[in-house]
């Protein structure tokens, strides 16, 4: 499938702001089931600087500073994808169990699977713990097929949590998000990958897009998609597999990847330094994923 993407980001400040100095996570990247077929960022007010560049992940990541006093920041990212889907269940090599892949994840010395054991690690956001271990640990008897446990666990995230985005902020630890059963699809990502390094396993973050479809006879409205998150765990059959628990799903044709890291800090869509300003910015955010055909 082709998508066009186009999302807007609109800071309004209540006093000048005299420079600022951002990083954003905002150009889809190419991976073995989706190209980038071209892309582009537009700031406004102009910017002093600007520089496109790859992160330690592989991201496409642009830097830009304005050295110009401004009350209102906007940032235009538009890009053209072309997906395609990943394995399916049924296509998926089902005979590596839960205790063999945590072997061969603390053992082997195979080059891609020692690129893949950072992923274990805590992260900023992420820490392995007791109580997501225990959450997570009735579906990975050691005998049962790592990815079957791991879409049980997705399915269990989807029908024990709540969809509520004033539950929880970007700072919400996973404690309270796990205390709450309440959080948005950046908890639900979070949460899976810990309880995923909780118990040996090597398990990242997806930053991204989904495709948004209507009801039924009406129309889509402009702006009415946003920003996904969803997460990818390591097997040794093969290699890195998506699920998304906010959908109850393996990621699929209409996931569009823009980054992925250890945590949401690793991949902010937007972050940086602003010198002035005022109190409380007013942030308007506008994403449109539109389907092309032909």
């Amino acid at each position: 499938m082709k998508y066009k993407i186009r999302h807007i980001t609109e800071y309004l400040y209540a006093e000048p702001v005299s420079h600022c100095y951002n990083l954003a996570h905002l150009i889809p990247r190419t991976t073995q089931r989706q190209r980038c077929l071209w892309s582009q960022v537009q700031v406004h007010p102009v910017t002093a600087a600007s520089a496109k560049r790859e992160d330690y992940f592989g991201n496409h990541c642009y830097h830009f500073e304005i050295q110009r006093p401004h009350e209102k920041l906007i940032i235009e990212s538009s890009s053209e994808v072309e997906t395609s889907a990943q394995l399916t269940a049924n296509e998926l090599d089902f005979s590596f169990s839960c205790q063999q892949v945590r072997e061969r994840m603390q053992t082997s010395k195979d080059p891609e699977l020692l690129l893949a054991r950072e992923f274990m690690l805590d992260s900023p956001m992420i820490k392995a713990s007791d109580e997501l271990r225990a959450y997570a640990e009735p579906s990975f008897a050691p005998d049962r097929p790592l990815l079957s446990a791991v879409m049980e666990l997705t399915q269990r995230i989807y029908r024990e949590f709540d969809y509520c985005p004033e539950a929880t902020t970007v700072a919400t630890p996973l404690s309270e998000v796990l205390a709450l059963k309440k959080g948005v699809c950046q908890d639900f990502a979070h949460l899976q990958i810990g309880c995923l390094r909780a118990l040996g396993y090597a398990a990242k973050y997806v930053s991204g897009y989904i495709e948004t479809l209507p009801p039924p006879g009406q129309e889509k409205l402009v702006g009415s998609d946003a920003s996904h998150a969803w997460i990818s765990v390591y097997s040794p059959g093969e290699g890195w597999i998506e699920f998304d628990p906010t959908n109850n799903c393996m990621a699929h044709e209409q996931h569009i990847i823009t980054a992925w890291g250890r945590d949401y800090f690793d991949v902010t869509p937007l972050q940086g330094v602003i010198f002035g300003g005022g109190e409380k910015p007013v942030l308007n955010v506008s994403v449109d994923v539109a389907r092309l055909t032909g």
